[in-house]
């Protein structure tokens, strides 16, 4: 097709193209062969197109007769308006066609395909322009994310992802040779956002990859995952960081919604809401009141945290129009027991962290907290915890030659996306899932 193919028309711009001629391109949706006109259905990222040919015993005809489900095509034709045709009233009429490459057929998986087979073939299931919504709303999120932060002064960090020791704890690490020596998959980038916080970077956050040698299989967990951090100097408590997460939050919602909001309704039956400010505040303490006056205890493995039963009855309370009608909670002050050796304690409550987690629809999305930033405080804490300061020196050096108050916290970008779409699961909204039985794609 020579020249024509240098100036491809996106299908979903065909209506500005009316009586004129096009090159068009896209995967091959399905084809309709009747006796006298044969259709083929062509969809791209912006949308479908029909293209029609009068049968004349050609090769055009062969050619049609011949297409395989997702096979990709060029096609040159003039597009015309058509009040008959579902896909925008208009139709391209086809002058020529190119197979650029043809799929086998059958195809190896369809709608109905367990989820574990389209994790399979992920790049198939992808093609499902409802797949692709999740990664555009995904985009608008970060962008959102990062035009939020860079308003509000804050520096993007790129931390290591190959780190030398555990970077909270030795539980959940994948461990590797480094030159013979012992290296580990970064769990977190904390350290080093707490490093910015010692180079007087005051306010930093990353999207980057972590890795957790998780062993669990359930709807929320993964091997590897993007997380959302974040880390601000100069604070006075968590409270801050909470009172910054919320604002945040509701900006990015605020785009979200503006953008994707019917897209969202049309392909999730989700309503995306705007959350109010700002959002309700429990702490661990009354969450474990409030449970026990809903009929449950929390099981005593997972005494000091909420497991997700509690979660959910959490969010039933806050969601009540009589109470709170929120979709998020922050629980906060978390006991000692279930939280890292640098969240900082209450000088009158000693056994009770400055830390917080939130909530949203009854799933964990984020875990912050004030860091202590006191070196020999923060050393005595380490041992506290069973934890041999010789083992984590380069991180508590960061906080010998002086360290402003700071806080922070993680974000989980595939729970938010899970919650917003109400999926299932994190597999359905991670590009490519990593589990402890999934290493491929």
């Amino acid at each position: 097709m020579g020249d024509k193919m240098k100036n491809r028309i996106p299908l979903g711009k065909l209506p500005e193209y009316i009586d004129k001629d096009v090159y068009v391109s896209g995967f091959v949706n399905s084809v309709r062969n009747q006796k006298i006109m044969q259709f083929v259905i062509i969809g791209d990222r912006t949308g479908l197109a029909q293209l029609t040919n009068e049968r004349k015993g050609d090769y055009l005809e062969e050619l049609i007769e011949s297409l395989t489900p997702e096979s990709t095509v060029g096609a040159y034709g003039r597009v015309v308006y058509e009040p008959i045709v579902k896909l925008n009233q208009l139709e391209v009429k086809l002058y020529e066609l190119e197979i650029t490459s043809r799929a086998e057929s059958p195809l190896p998986i369809h709608k109905d395909s367990s989820l574990e087979k389209r994790l399979d073939w992920r790049y198939l299931d992808l093609r499902n322009p409802k797949k692709r919504l999740i990664f555009e709303i995904q985009t608008t999120a970060e962008q959102a994310m990062r035009e939020y932060w860079l308003d509000h002064g804050f520096i993007e960090i790129h931390s290591p992802k190959l780190v030398e020791g555990a970077t909270e704890s030795g539980a959940e690490l994948f461990k590797l040779d480094y030159f013979g020596k012992e290296a580990s998959l970064a769990q977190s980038p904390q350290f080093y956002k707490q490093m910015a916080m010692a180079a007087g970077f005051e306010r930093v956050f990353e999207i980057g990859p972590v890795f957790r040698a998780n062993p669990s299989f359930t709807s929320r967990h993964d091997t590897e995952f993007t997380s959302v951090d974040m880390e601000i100097s100069w604070i006075d408590s968590h409270e801050d960081v909470m009172e910054f997460e919320e604002k945040w939050l509701q900006d990015i919602l605020s785009v979200i919604y503006a953008k994707h909001g019917e897209q969202i309704k049309e392909h999730f039956g989700v309503e995306v809401k705007i959350p109010t400010i700002p959002f309700p505040r429990i702490t661990m303490s009354e969450a474990y009141n409030i449970l026990e006056e809903m009929g449950y205890s929390i099981p005593r493995e997972e005494k000091g945290d909420l497991d997700p039963k509690g979660e959910k009855l959490l969010f039933k309370y806050i969601k009540d129009k009589d109470k709170y009608d929120h979709e998020f909670v922050f629980v906060t002050d978390y006991p000692l027991k279930a939280r890292p050796f640098y969240h900082m304690r209450y000088d009158d409550k000693p056994d009770i962290t400055k830390s917080f987690d939130l909530l949203w629809k009854g799933l964990e999305v984020t875990t912050g907290a004030q860091r202590e930033h006191r070196y020999d405080i923060l050393y005595k804490q380490a041992l506290e915890k069973g934890i041999d300061p010789e083992s984590i020196k380069h991180y508590l050096e960061f906080f010998k030659y002086g360290c402003p108050p700071h806080g922070g916290l993680g974000f989980g970008l595939t729970r938010m996306l899970m919650v917003l779409l109400n999926m299932p699961n994190v597999r359905e909204v991670t590009y490519l899932y990593r589990g402890p039985n999934r290493l491929t794609p």
